[in-house]
């Protein structure tokens, strides 16, 4: 079983200069064949967490390449995290994938790696290499989060401190430190829009979503799927899973539907 090999990729000049780290398992002899597996993390989530975890140990059993990374501000990676918006973490996903991967990959996108994932199949296909992608998996996706699930929620206090101080933090009960939302994120955001029209993603895919998330309503899984094309679109609604999905039933699932995309005969 081959080892995952850390490394870093160096982006952006000045004071847009970050150093990306990347967890790398190669294929071996008999996965070669099979798609390569690529990890999207969440909103101040790391590559190290339990999923992704599983995943790479997946990806030894079969041979398959896996691939994991933290978005600026996010784990091992430099950066500032309140830098961080679509745009920048998209940039980062896209110049990631096209120096450490080769053939077709496996996207999955947990929460706002969900919305990361669905418009890196959109920049790929417009640049003409649709046949990079051979499904995604999409656990407790969260695309348009800023505009369709927070925007509405703002309080006139948070939407004061967007104003006047350019972010707000709110308390989170995924971690000590809370969460830090900015108004570039807000306002970049909307320029990543993927909910306004139909998502050619040209692969199978796989959501998988907690009826029980506070944080992404099971109801906006199921508008996600009203913009994907009928055929090859399955989901999994899980009665009481939370947005984490990180029990070992949960993984079980994941495991499956990733296990599940096979290369296109």
């Amino acid at each position: 079983m081959t080892q995952a090999d850390a490394s870093k990729l160096d982006l952006g000049q000045g004071q847009e200069q970050r150093s990306i780290a990347v967890l790398q398992r190669r294929a071996t002899e008999a996965g070669a064949a099979l798609p390569g597996i690529v990890w999207l993390g969440g909103y101040r989530s790391d590559m190290t967490g339990s999923k992704a975890e599983a995943l790479c140990q997946q990806a030894g059993r079969t041979g398959q390449a896996c691939l994991r990374f933290d978005y600026s501000g996010h784990g091992a990676s430099g950066g500032s995290f309140r830098d961080g918006t679509i745009s920048r973490w998209l940039e980062e996903s896209l110049a990631v994938f096209a120096h450490f991967t080769t053939g077709p990959q496996i996207l999955v996108g947990s929460s706002m790696g969900g919305w990361i994932g669905l418009r890196l199949v959109q920049e790929l296909r417009a640049a003409g290499q649709a046949d990079r992608v051979a499904g995604l998996v999409l656990i407790a996706p969260a695309p348009d989060f800023t505009l369709e699930l927070m925007e509405p929620e703002l309080t006139d206090a948070q939407r004061q401190a967007l104003e006047q101080h350019g972010y707000y933090e709110e308390p989170t009960p995924y971690g000590p430190d809370p969460n830090v939302f900015t108004r570039a994120l807000f306002e970049d955001g909307r320029k990543n829009r993927v909910l306004d029209g139909l998502i050619d993603t040209g692969a199978p895919v796989h959501i998988i979503q907690g009826m029980a998330d506070p944080d992404v309503p099971w109801r906006h899984a199921l508008r996600l799927m009203e913009h994907l094309p009928s055929e090859n679109v399955t989901m999994t609604l899980i009665r009481d899973g939370d947005h984490r999905l990180s029990r070992d039933e949960d993984i079980a699932r994941i495991l499956a539907a990733v296990g599940g995309i096979v290369p296109a005969a």
